[in-house]
């Protein structure tokens, strides 16, 4: 994220949620679909579960113009797939945690 390579870190978190679907079987049904309609949706670079898996939440990876589109896009497409209308929260990645002083 330093470097700003928006798509190699979208690339890296399509594969850590392959890996934990196929390598570590954390995963669950609901968590695939939703990543599999966030994943060709308007400026989607990347998505995957997070949390400790077998529950409800994934995390995408959006370009800051596309957040309202993709929004409309993927909880269409999950309430589709599912059955359930999704909550879905746009929210800005921080620098994080850090010693101040």
């Amino acid at each position: 994220m330093r470097e700003g390579d928006k798509a190699l870190l979208g690339s890296l978190m399509d594969a850590s949620h392959l890996s934990l679907k196929e390598d570590f079987e954390v995963s669950s049904e609901a968590l695939d679909v939703m990543v599999e309609c966030a994943r060709p949706a308007a400026g989607c670079l990347g998505a995957r579960m997070t949390g400790a898996g077998f529950g409800g939440c994934t995390v995408a990876l959006v370009e800051a113009t596309q957040t309202q589109g993709f929004c409309a896009e993927v909880g269409a497409a999950y309430q589709t797939r599912s059955g359930h209308e999704p909550q879905l929260y746009v929210c800005r990645a921080t620098d994080g945690a850090a010693v101040v002083g």
